[in-house]
């Protein structure tokens, strides 16, 4: 019987690849007095290069774009704090995602999120999503001083909800930091396929999260 789902966020809920695209695209239209000089489709697509879909933090690639763009009237500094503070206002779920919750919540199903990353930049993007009030816990990286795939993060998850790992399932998109590192520790480990990866091999995958709640309804009967 699955008692608990638990979720990463980024590639997971927050379609993180739409945000960006949308959150570069509006700042360098706030910022357009001091990157005028540079096209807008330059500017986003050196972002999203550097940016490595989201395994190189922000520090290092505003550092580099100011540097390689020649952008002489706005500091990296400044970038960077932009990007802190505005970019939930950006963040695009994936399709389903309410409906994929409240189908799991009508099942009395115990609900968490772990995911890596800063702690308040996080909140702010789960807010935004308006999907923060779903969840029994929330655990970040930054707050908890241990980050996926490591797995004590998963068992303090799993303490916390007061279920065993046998009985809980954890859905997310990197096949390492996610799915093995679930299974690691006995749970049931459902990736959410990434075009970005090759040759995963994972007993369960989804590529929308509305296939979610017939899983889950599989392995409880199982």
């Amino acid at each position: 019987m699955i008692k608990a789902v638990i979720f990463d966020l980024d590639g997971t809920l927050l379609d993180r690849e739409a945000s960006v695209l949308k959150f570069v695209g509006n700042q360098y239209d706030r910022l357009n007095k001091g990157l005028s000089h540079i096209s807008k489709e330059i500017y986003i697509s050196r972002f999203i290069e550097l940016d490595r879909r989201g395994y190189v933090w922000k520090d290092k690639v505003y550092q580099q774009l100011v540097e390689e763009l020649n952008i002489t009237t706005i500091s990296w500094e400044m970038l960077l704090e932009d990007y802190i503070t505005e970019f939930h206002d950006s963040c695009v779920p994936f399709p389903n995602l309410i409906a994929a919750l409240e189908d799991l919540k009508k099942e009395s199903i115990r609900l968490g999120l772990i995911t890596n990353g800063k702690g308040q930049f996080q909140m702010d993007n789960i807010r935004a999503l308006g999907i923060d009030s779903f969840f029994d816990i929330i655990l970040i990286s930054e707050y908890e001083g241990v980050k996926k795939p490591n797995p004590e993060i998963f068992l303090k998850a799993l303490n916390q909800l007061n279920v065993p790992a046998n009985e809980s399932v954890y859905v997310g998109d990197h096949p390492e930091n996610d799915v093995t590192g679930a299974e690691n520790v006995g749970m049931v480990g459902i990736w959410k396929r990434d075009l970005g990866w090759k040759d995963v091999k994972a007993q369960y995958v989804i590529d929308d999260l509305k296939e979610l709640s017939l899983i889950i309804q599989e392995l409880s009967k199982a």
